[in-house]
């Protein structure tokens, strides 16, 4: 059976806009014969039941995350398609280790120079997407992945990178400043940019210094014989980081100053793995253009174009996810399935413990929705029976003046007396 990997679609001329599906493409491309495999550039997570991508499809087993499809794919081929067969255990241990640093480090900085920047995100990384992506997901999909991404790096104070954000926030201090007489209105500075460029020059050098390290005269990261999984990883992140040609290129100028070697490493494992001839979207769309030649080794399957259902589905999902209460319960129930994936890569303890917390958190929000709805109804009902009781009340009152009436009726005064007839002159 043909396996299909499923992925982000083509842009910056690579196969992939991700890291993950890059790093992916490039161990089947090493690793599974040609005939033995497609590449989908679905651009939806969710195609896979774990809603994420990259994600590899064999008839009913779906498999996703870069570590996940490799474990796989030696266990699916008895090992003939693992590349870190002929690692000695030291080795190993250097290819899990490597690995783990290359996506601590290489992930933080790829989410500031493609989406925290606005630079970069509206003038490469938006249009990019809108690209590969179908409506309504062009204009639902990138405002999304950026908004995670600022999440991600809001810890390393780089915000600033965001000039929108930036200018409103000093806007903010300086409206605040000038109105509390602090400092005098022609006083007011704009931000400097110096004490963020340290900070991107140190968080640039915790990665290209290391691996430019480890990379030394090998043509390899961990072996000098042949790429092993870890070289796929380095390639899915430094790839992102040296051939977009982004307005703001502060990452790919730092790796070419820092880390020479690493940069020539890379462009030689792009062109193995991907092809010399770049990645275009019609790779992915076009049938014309699936020939597999040594210049273009992917194995391409043009992606089904999305249908009225699927649309509808998508723009439902959306509005779920932006409504709060419904908005935690999808995310409650999205952990929970998570953790009990058999490729989450957690163990049994974790697994369950994960689980019941997901399960606790949304029977939490239930048991709070219960709470506010019965009071909301209790408020209605009683509401609801005063104003009854109110109107029995006033009926009453209303039926007793008019039988009041008639038995003791009040004399009718004259509409005018004079002054002689009431003296009785």
């Amino acid at each position: 059976m043909v396996l299909e990997l499923h992925v982000w679609g083509p842009a910056f001329s690579l196969p992939s806009i991700e890291a993950q599906c890059l790093a992916a493409i490039a161990y089947f491309s090493l690793a599974v014969p040609k005939d033995a495999w497609v590449l989908i550039a679905s651009s939806d997570p969710s195609v896979s039941p774990t809603n994420e991508l990259p994600a590899v499809k064999n008839g009913t087993t779906w498999v996703s995350r870069f570590r996940n499809i490799v474990d796989y794919l030696r266990q699916y081929s008895n090992g003939a398609w693992d590349l870190d067969r002929d690692l000695s255990g030291f080795d190993r241990a250097d290819n899990i280790a490597f690995s783990s640093f290359v996506e601590s480090r290489g992930q933080p900085l790829l989410d500031l120079s493609l989406y925290v920047s606005s630079e970069n995100y509206y003038n490469r990384t938006s249009p990019a997407y809108g690209a590969i992506l179908q409506w309504p997901n062009q204009w639902i999909v990138p405002p999304r992945l950026r908004s995670a991404a600022k999440s991600r790096t809001e810890h390393l104070g780089l915000s600033s990178l965001d000039l929108q954000a930036a200018e409103d926030q000093r806007k903010r201090e300086h409206s605040a400043a000038v109105a509390a007489g602090q400092i005098p209105k022609n006083l007011v500075q704009r931000p400097r940019d110096t004490q963020n460029q340290f900070k991107l020059e140190a968080l640039t050098a915790e990665l290209f210094e290391p691996l430019e390290e480890i990379l030394g005269q090998k043509s390899y990261l961990v072996s000098d014989g042949d790429a092993t999984s870890v070289d796929c990883l380095a390639l899915g992140y430094l790839a992102l980081v040296l051939v977009p040609d982004l307005p703001y290129s502060f990452l790919r100028n730092a790796m070419q100053t820092k880390a020479p070697r690493l940069s020539t490493y890379t462009e030689r494992l792009r062109q193995r793995c991907y092809g010399t001839v770049d990645g275009e979207v019609a790779h992915a769309f076009d049938e014309t253009r699936r020939s597999i030649t040594d210049a273009s080794p992917l194995p391409w399957q043009p992606v089904q174009r999305a249908n009225l259902a699927t649309v509808c589905s998508t723009l439902l999902n959306t509005l779920a996810d932006a409504t709060p209460i419904l908005k935690d319960i999808r995310s409650s129930e999205r952990l929970r399935q998570a953790a009990q994936s058999p490729d989450s890569g957690l163990s049994g303890i974790e697994s369950r413990a994960l689980s019941e917390y997901a399960t606790g958190q949304k029977k939490d929000m239930l048991v709070s929705i219960a709470a506010v709805a019965g009071g909301v109804a209790a408020l209605i009902g009683y509401m609801v029976h005063f104003r009854g009781e109110e109107r029995q009340w006033e009926e009453g009152e209303q039926e007793r003046e008019d039988e009041g009436g008639s038995e003791f009726a009040l004399p009718e005064l004259p509409t005018s007396v004079s002054a002689t007839d009431f003296l009785g002159i």
